[in-house]
């Protein structure tokens, strides 16, 4: 029965059978009567006995051990440099290994798909006892696999530690496969690695100088594509840069402002007006002093160092054409009150002062703060103040209208849609920025290539600044962009290996060393 399920011990002679609480042993000898040296010569004659134990795969939960009497014998070759030698049997074992080659396989196969103590968990799971250490060995002594010829090749970089060190994939974009990994992300090693591979005819990448530039040295030949997803990605920066610009424009008039309703002609007048937040005076003495010092001639590095300004901070207040455009950030935040503010103001105007009835109001209507908030939202009426005003529909923020520009009208929700439609009503750039999207959203589902230079043209010719710094950036790498537009080829398949990779580089809790990581990310499939 042992013999059918393990074919590999037929050479053997099984003496004895012993179960034990964790595994069971079989006590063997070989068969034949003489052995074969390395040199080929087989010979009779036995120098000595030991005893090698051997672990097998498990069989019903219980690990396998082998204890085979092995047999030293003396080569009657006198040309061969070997005196004696120790027989082995095909298929069982291998010089100075204590697994069979079975479970080496499937030891291999269990580091290479979950590391190492991941793995020993499986193996004791399976009744295999095994060290992390061991799993991992396993794993680095396999040799690298053949690249064989690539014509399309993806390339990007990874992390390994994020902003200090990075390093480089290589994916054939024909198998999806890793070819190679290597630390850097310089264009110099990547022109090394191409120079040896003079088939490649696409490279995909991002829009990296490094890589662009070790494209060109190391492969004239090729075509380099820029990868559709970082033009998309590098848009979608550009918007949400000069939604932000117009932060202030993005809240909707009050109704009964421009004569079209007569909803606050109930409300009493007020006797004071709310007195504004301390953030927002400090941010406006601030835009004006930035100001006033800027059209005198000073640099921004000197007004930071006059105002005691980190330059970030003077570059804002320069770059703002208004004070609102600076303190809308402040007015728009958002606050764990702000949905049940009209639930407030109703109630305040109609006569009810006490914030803790009102605290205890709006959490039977499922607010989650506490009741502080509450009293500091009511503390600005209550001085000088005969009500409280109609609260004004709650402006959206720039990542909720940046992902309606970003967003194809088709798939837009019909209330999403509507908010867009009179955003764009008022203020005419947010309208024509949207339009430069959606024709460049054309342009690249569409493989439209061809109008690359006009759309950069137009873009560049529009007083929307980070629009027109995006398509700047477009012209200098004009080529790869205009590939990238009309070309079928993406490097979509390389960013899913960047993230199969990072899952790998986590799994390994600080043991992904380069030699290891390689091993796993190029053979574990």
């Amino acid at each position: 029965m042992l013999l059918e399920l393990f074919p590999y011990l037929s050479p053997l002679l099984i003496e004895e059978v012993e179960r034990r609480p964790e595994n069971v042993v079989l006590r063997t000898r070989v068969r034949a009567t003489t052995g074969a040296c390395r040199c080929g010569q087989r010979s009779a004659r036995v120098h000595g006995r030991y005893v090698r134990r051997l672990r097998d795969v498990a069989v019903g939960g219980l690990g396998v051990v082998i204890e085979l009497c092995v047999r030293r014998f003396r080569c009657e070759n006198p040309d061969c440099t070997a005196v004696t030698f120790a027989e082995q049997i095909a298929g069982l074992t291998t010089p100075h290994s204590r697994y069979s080659p079975l479970l080496r396989g499937v030891l291999t196969r269990v580091g290479l798909a979950l590391a190492g103590r991941a793995g020993v968990r499986l193996a004791a799971a399976a009744g295999i006892t095994v060290g992390k250490d061991t799993l991992l060995r396993l794993v680095r002594a396999l040799p690298d696999p053949e690249i064989g010829e690539v014509e399309v090749l993806g390339v990007d970089d990874f992390a390994f530690r994020k902003g200090r060190h990075y390093g480089t994939v290589l994916i054939d974009m024909a198998t999806h496969r890793p070819l190679h990994l290597y630390d850097g992300r310089e264009g110099e090693d990547l022109a090394a690695w191409l120079r040896g591979h003079p088939e490649v005819k696409v490279i995909c990448r991002d829009r990296s100088g490094g890589y662009a530039e070790g494209a060109r040295v190391g492969a004239p030949q090729a075509e380099q594509v820029a990868d559709r997803y970082h033009l998309w990605a590098n848009l979608g920066q550009a918007v949400e840069k000069s939604v932000n610009a117009h932060r202030s424009r993005l809240t909707e008039p009050l109704p009964g402002k421009d004569g079209n309703s007569n909803a606050l002609e109930a409300e009493p007048e007020e006797v004071q007006p709310t007195t504004e937040l301390k953030i927002v005076t400090r941010l406006r003495e601030q835009h004006a002093a930035a100001h006033e010092l800027w059209e005198k001639g000073m640099s921004k590095a000197a007004i930071g160092r006059k105002l005691g300004l980190h330059q970030a901070t003077v570059r804002k207040l320069v770059n703002a054409r208004s004070a609102d455009d600076v303190v809308a950030k402040s007015l728009q935040r958002a606050h764990v009150v702000d949905p049940y503010v009209g639930h407030l103001h109703r109630r305040w105007n109609e006569g009810v002062r006490n914030a803790a009835q009102l605290y205890r109001e709006i959490q039977q209507l499922g607010y989650p703060g506490g009741e502080l908030a509450v009293q500091r939202h009511l503390r600005r009426y209550r001085t000088g103040r005969g009500h409280a005003p109609v609260p004004g529909p709650k402006p959206p923020s720039v990542r909720e209208v940046t992902s309606w520009i970003m967003t194809h009208p088709e798939h837009l929700r019909d209330e999403d849609a509507d908010k867009l439609h009179r955003l764009r009503k008022r203020d005419p750039e947010l309208d024509r920025l949207t339009l430069h999207v959606r024709k460049f959203a054309a342009m690249l589902t569409g493989r439209h290539g061809d109008r690359l230079e006009d759309w950069i043209t137009n873009a560049e010719r529009d007083t929307l600044t980070p629009l027109a710094g995006f398509a700047r950036n477009l012209r200098r790498d004009f080529d790869a962009v205009r590939n990238g537009l009309s070309l079928p080829h993406s490097s979509g398949a390389v960013e899913g290996n960047i993230n199969r990779l990072k899952m790998l580089k986590r799994q390994m809790f600080g043991r992904a060393s380069l030699d290891l990581l390689r091993k796993r990310v190029l053979l574990a499939r």
